[in-house]
């Protein structure tokens, strides 16, 4: 932007520091200074309006405490939209770096997190196991046990890479080493702990298409240029092709259940993407936190347990099957790894927290964790089909196509008749009812704008009809919206 239009008054014992800094201002509310964008350099803009520099740097000063702009050292000056509050303190809005504007500027997870926590709502967002299911008596004995005999480890600083008991348990069930695994504050933490420790800026990840908006948002913000593969054709020629043309420093995939589309990569396919990783010498992130949500099906192996290139980096949480809140989930990895991520986990939070920790392990070793999976996939199996059925009778005729996985916990919509649904989203909202439009899933803008997610799992039976009911509601409105704005246009001739 070369601001060539901006003119200033001079004479009459006008100021031309404040003139500078309305006309900015003025700019920058307008909208003809878009946000992100950069201004010229203090040097430039003074030599266009035949000011001093001194005038310029402390016009661009002042508009920076009022949170209008951001100045990097070395990069320049750039405009950060709206300003604060006229009586806000300090303008911290011009403060905030540009990776982190350039990130909240699409905040997913957060306003996911918002609509399912309000109460008011009925929430098929967030995916979340049916708590109902939760085995609190247990629970509470196993927290009991551990602050009788174990309270030193329980309140006490742990090691970093976890309880040895909750890690030898897991190594147990997945038959690696314990110093395979490392205990991680849920998946998410282990996808961040990943991008931190392999990527540069500029580094290509392959991820699926669509895909996990947490995977997104991480390796987003390590800098990396996101390569989508389409996870609903699973063609292991295009992704050959992406990784010749991209060169990428990982893949990133979710194949069991996968998160959004439900999809699991068959036993033939998870083979010839391992043998590609091997052959091209790529690492392979599998997030598997739905493995143990099977309602009918035995799916394949993990990634992980095929892999003899060591290639693959395996991540899993407890917040799919018994409760998002306890904040537990693990990673397996060679040994080199588990130390590497370590290391950055203890800058990050030293370690986390040990009763949580020894409370799992006496649930896994009593086995208490794997009759809670036998009750839980029966409830989810009857949410499953309450929602199958309210769908297919409450649903306008040929309004939206459904794919029903048996396994995860969540469908994948979508929308036909040229309904968006952002739109959707939008009514649904105004009729007490919370979704997840698909656009988020998408490293690409502009795609996912007729698809979303459901999650059956995290409603009880009783209002997933109600709630079902609403969003057929809402769909007809945005059908009947859809039809008025397709007869009011009026084509030139």
């Amino acid at each position: 932007m070369t601001l060539q239009n901006l003119t200033l008054k001079r004479g009459n014992g006008l100021n031309l520091y404040r003139q500078l800094v309305g006309e900015l201002e003025r700019a920058i509310k307008a909208g003809d200074l878009k946000d992100g964008e950069r201004l010229p350099s203090e040097r430039q803009l003074a030599a266009q309006l035949g000011l001093s520099r001194t005038t310029v740097v402390s016009s661009y000063r002042e508009l920076e405490s009022r949170g209008l702009v951001r100045g990097h050292v070395g990069r320049g000056t750039f405009v950060c939209a709206s300003s604060e509050a006229i009586d806000a303190p300090f303008a911290w809005r011009g403060k905030v770096s540009a990776e982190t504007a350039l990130l909240n500027n699409s905040p997913a997870a957060h306003d996911l997190l918002r609509h399912s926590a309000n109460p008011d709502l009925i929430s098929f967002a967030s995916l979340m196991p049916a708590l109902e299911c939760f085995p609190t008596n247990e629970y509470r004995r196993a927290v009991d046990q551990v602050i009788k005999s174990h309270s030193t480890e329980g309140f006490g600083v742990g090691p970093t890479e976890g309880q040895p008991k909750l890690r030898r348990l897991l190594a147990r069930r997945f038959r690696v080493k314990p110093e395979q695994v490392l205990i991680v504050s849920g998946a998410q933490q282990g996808l961040d702990l990943v991008a931190r420790c392999l990527l540069d800026p500029g580094d290509a990840v392959i991820i699926d298409r669509p895909g996990y908006i947490g995977a997104i948002q991480n390796f987003r913000a390590a800098g990396a240029k996101l390569i989508g593969w389409d996870v609903m054709r699973s063609d292991l020629g295009e992704l050959e092709d992406l990784i010749l043309r991209y060169r990428p420093k990982l893949i990133c995939t979710n194949p069991t259940f996968q998160n959004p589309t439900g999809r699991t990569l068959p036993l033939t396919q998870r083979q010839e993407l391992l043998a590609l990783a091997a052959r091209y010498r790529v690492p392979v992130i599998e997030d598997d936190p739905y493995r143990d949500t099977a309602l009918t099906v035995t799916p394949p192996p993990a990634l992980f347990q095929l892999d003899t290139s060591n290639t693959v980096i395996s991540l899993g949480t407890f917040s799919k099957t018994l409760a998002p809140g306890l904040r537990l989930g693990w990673l397996l990895a060679s040994e080199y790894v588990v130390d590497q991520l370590a290391l950055i986990k203890g800058r990050q939070i030293l370690f986390s927290g040990g009763l949580e920790q020894l409370a799992l392990a006496e649930l896994l070793e009593n086995g208490t964790y794997d009759s809670h999976l036998v009750r839980l996939r029966a409830q989810h199996m009857e949410r499953w089909n309450v929602m199958k059925r309210a769908l297919e009778q409450h649903m306008p005729v040929r309004a939206v196509a459904f794919s029903f996985p048996l396994g995860g916990l969540h469908l994948w919509c979508r929308l036909q008749n040229g309904v968006a649904s952002a739109q959707l989203f939008r009514l649904s909202l105004s009729k007490g009812v919370a979704l997840v439009s698909g656009e988020v899933f998408y490293a690409d803008s502009g795609a996912g704008r007729h698809e979303f997610r459901l999650c059956f799992t995290s409603v009880p039976a009783g209002k997933i009809e109600v709630g079902i009911k609403r969003l057929a509601e809402a769909v007809q409105a945005a059908e009947s919206d859809s039809s008025r704005r397709q007869n009011s246009f009026v084509p030139l001739v």
